[in-house]
């Protein structure tokens, strides 16, 4: 048989492939993009690339990441699509959805996330999808940013960093709640209590003790309680964004069985980095709401094991050096954000590992329940009729994180030195490897996604 004539595009071989049943040994078939057929190991089929796993490799579905800041137009000496999407591809992600801060203008209009989909066309490693934002006075927006695709939208409940993208206050959430019911819209929420804050100590100087007493437990937990009582009264879809506060926990698993509409994730950093380990004036550590002690960690990863936390998603911040390590280290003024895109993978497994936690459920945590977030239909599995995104993973290889050889833009990563288990060997989407020369990446609609 001629190659023309091959049934299919490319067949991955392999003893490790992960599919809805676990880990099995068996062959993948694409065609046109789409997974066609997944048969035994030995089966035979035929493609016009053919990759052979090696014995120390396992084939996963491509990552999907629901929480990106790409910041393109506006901030991009922060981080830019090429960038981000080259540094998505080598950490084993073939999705991701992008924040509408951060970048100018930020996307709380039809018209500002026409300006993005043209800046990022053209130029995208991976598939990106956009959020949209709640701000106040934009409520008239959201159902035209809902018809015109958008997965969602984002709102803050206390300032956002950038002055374009102002907080909305309690009961301004709960009328755009309300608003996004009416047609099934998403809401998800950065949720820290202002003026639990306010009255917080202030984060002066190069102590990391005095930066984590300003962003106290109880402003996550205040803010989550708002959030899970507005959407019981509205019945609104929400979702809780990058959870820190391991306290909020038994509030969150109430609610839900209850059946508030309520999901929650969390991130690399959370999971693995511990309060105890900062040391006085590493900006690199900063985040809001920040990384918390080792028992909280512990707690964080109870909450996955027993499904009150739903998924583990970058939430992927960076800024330029100047912002994120000013020369005296001082917190108050440091730019607040991991930026760990490229390596959230082998950060999780790492840690996985170490607790005797699978790999099929970091996959699942980290692909699967993201999509399922998004409505992402056809991503996140190794499934027949879905999208051909793939990355092989060496689970016991390992190597020294070296941020001067990141694909992130700004060479800033609170893991900088550290050494991680799980290498990303080659990452394909919709059976065609990323190159890193040819950007093959798709702009996401919800509702053609």
């Amino acid at each position: 048989m001629s190659e023309r004539m091959l049934p299919h595009d490319l067949v991955v071989r392999g003893r490790r492939v992960l599919t809805d049943g676990g880990f099995r040994s068996c062959e993948v078939a694409v065609a046109d993009g789409l997974i066609v057929a997944i048969e035994p190991l030995g089966t035979g089929l035929r493609g016009q690339d053919e990759v052979e796993l090696q014995d120390d490799e396992a084939l996963l579905p491509g990552l999907v990441d629901t929480h990106v800041h790409v910041d393109e137009p506006g901030r991009t000496e922060w981080e830019g699509f090429a960038s981000a999407t080259k540094a998505a591809a080598a950490g084993g992600v073939t999705t991701i959805i992008d924040m509408p801060l951060n970048s100018i203008p930020p996307t709380v209009s039809v018209e500002a996330l026409e300006v993005k989909r043209l800046t990022a066309r053209d130029q995208v490693f991976v598939d990106v999808g956009f959020w949209g934002g709640a701000i106040p006075g934009n409520t008239r927006e959201l159902r035209p940013l809902h018809e015109a695709g958008v997965f969602g939208f984002k709102c803050f409940l206390l300032p956002s960093g950038v002055d374009e993208f102002p907080p909305l206050d309690a009961a301004e959430m709960e009328r755009d709640m309300t608003e996004l019911a009416g047609f099934g819209g998403l809401l998800i929420v950065h949720a820290e209590d202002a003026a639990t804050i306010e009255h917080a100590p202030h984060a002066n100087g190069a102590r990391y003790d005095r930066f984590l007493a300003s962003r106290p437990h109880s402003a996550e937990d205040i803010a989550i309680a708002e959030v899970i009582d507005r959407a019981r009264r509205t019945g609104a879809r929400a979702h809780i964004l990058h959870l820190s506060s391991s306290d909020a926990l038994p509030l969150i698993a109430a609610a839900k069985r209850d059946g508030v509409r309520l999901t929650v994730e969390t991130c690399p950093h959370y999971l693995t980095l511990t309060a105890e380990d900062v040391t006085d004036g590493a900006t690199a550590f900063k985040c809001c709401p920040p990384i918390r002690e080792a028992a909280n960690r512990d707690r964080l990863w109870e909450g996955l094991v027993d499904g009150t936390i739903d998924s583990i998603v970058s939430d992927h911040s960076p800024a330029t050096l100047e912002l994120k390590a000013p020369g005296d280290g001082d917190f108050a003024v440091a730019w607040g954000g991991v930026a760990s895109l490229q390596l959230g993978l082998p950060v999780v497994w790492t840690e996985a590992r170490r607790r005797r936690i699978p790999l099929e459920k970091v996959v699942e945590w980290m692909s699967a329940r993201p999509a399922a977030l998004a409505g992402l239909a056809r991503k996140g599995r190794i499934a027949l009729g879905f999208d051909a995104d793939l990355s092989v993973f060496a689970p016991d290889d390992g190597f020294v994180v070296d941020v001067a050889r990141l694909h992130h833009k700004n060479p800033v990563s609170p893991y900088d030195g550290h050494a991680l288990s799980g290498v990303v060997r080659e990452t394909f989407l919709r059976g065609e490897q990323v190159d890193f020369a040819e950007p093959r990446g798709r702009l996401l609609r919800r509702d053609v996604a």
